[in-house]
């Protein structure tokens, strides 16, 4: 009989890769979670043959039912759509609270056996200080919950960190920003609040990858249970190399500026700070960035550990992103 794993956020880019890499596994039964089974995303879903259950995340309730019978369970929550409508201190609560739902769900599970939980390094206590995330920080909350809180959960989670999507760069904060010169050639900038030299923790091709780390979790229970790690840089390059890398394939000249961080973020109210702030890691921590809190060195495991294969490296995540009409 096959096992039913049960995928949060199934629609969206994370749950998406998680059902990609598993849904050709005779041994699963892949059960897609979403807000609205009725959406395009959902019924393509329901076309491959994935079994699409609506539930809310701010109802703990609706995600127990939800998660009946569950082998498995993916977790993820979105802190970015809060941001939007609420700003940064309800987007923290909001997330946590979300966070907190599905451990508590998960944890009322009878069938359960592996509960994976997307989140982030501890920033604040990784930089004593000096860099704390907020959609870090939210995560990190929820970790402490299920650790404190939920201790037979705890003996069957996996904290998953997935690392920088190749697709950023289509984002608002990172899409390069045409020049117009005086001769009319076309020149692009990308701005940054970090040196053009700070190292970046890269997964490569987030729709693949992301689901390639899950499968060999779930393949690999004795490495990964018990409040174990995994750590998904491929490599790290610089923001620098990774615009260069990214401009290539789109065909533009892209050269990297470095604003004062008030100048950043006003650029992009809200967000711009959030995004800051999340940068300013990334400098003070190096290539430790994805690495683990002081006592939790030894549980965080890397693709060497796991010996995930097949994964997309940055150069052909690149290569495979579409091709924008650049003005």
């Amino acid at each position: 009989m096959s096992k039913i794993i049960t995928v949060v956020g199934a629609t969206g880019t994370q749950g998406s890769s998680v059902v990609s890499a598993l849904l050709n596994n005779p041994n699963y039964t892949i059960r897609a979670i979403t807000r609205n089974s009725q959406s395009a995303a959902a019924q393509s879903l329901a076309a491959r043959g994935v079994t699409v259950i609506n539930a809310d995340l701010n109802d703990v309730d609706s995600l127990r039912a939800s998660f009946m019978g569950s082998h498995a369970i993916f977790a993820v929550t979105n802190f970015f759509e809060p941001l939007a409508l609420h700003g940064t201190a309800q987007a923290i609560e909001t997330e946590t609270a979300q966070g907190i739902n599905l451990a508590i769900a998960a944890a009322a599970t009878p069938t359960l056996e592996h509960y994976i939980w997307s989140t982030l390094p501890n920033s604040a206590v990784n930089t004593g200080g000096k860099a704390e995330v907020p959609y870090y920080t939210s995560k990190n909350r929820v970790d402490a919950y299920i650790r404190e809180s939920l201790p037979e959960l705890l003996k069957k989670t996996t904290f998953l960190w997935l690392a920088w999507f190749a697709s950023n760069l289509f984002l608002p904060l990172y899409k390069p920003t045409r020049i117009y010169t005086v001769d009319g050639s076309k020149s692009y900038v990308q701005f940054l609040s970090i040196p053009p030299t700070t190292p970046i923790p890269l997964l490569g091709d987030e729709k693949t990858n992301a689901g390639l780390f899950v499968k060999s979790i779930l393949e690999q229970p004795h490495l990964t249970l018990g409040g174990k790690i995994v750590a998904t840089p491929i490599e790290y390059r610089t923001i620098a190399e990774v615009v260069a890398t990214f401009s290539k394939n789109q065909g533009i000249q892209t050269k990297c500026l470095q604003l004062k961080k008030e100048d950043y973020a006003a650029l992009w109210p809200v967000w711009g700070e959030v995004f800051d702030k999340s940068h300013r890691y990334f400098e003070v921590m190096g290539t430790r960035a994805f690495t683990g809190v002081p006592g939790q060195e030894g549980d965080v495991l890397t693709k060497e550990d796991l010996g995930v294969t097949g994964l997309v490296g940055v150069d052909d995540a690149f290569e495979r992103l579409e091709k924008l009409e650049w003005e």
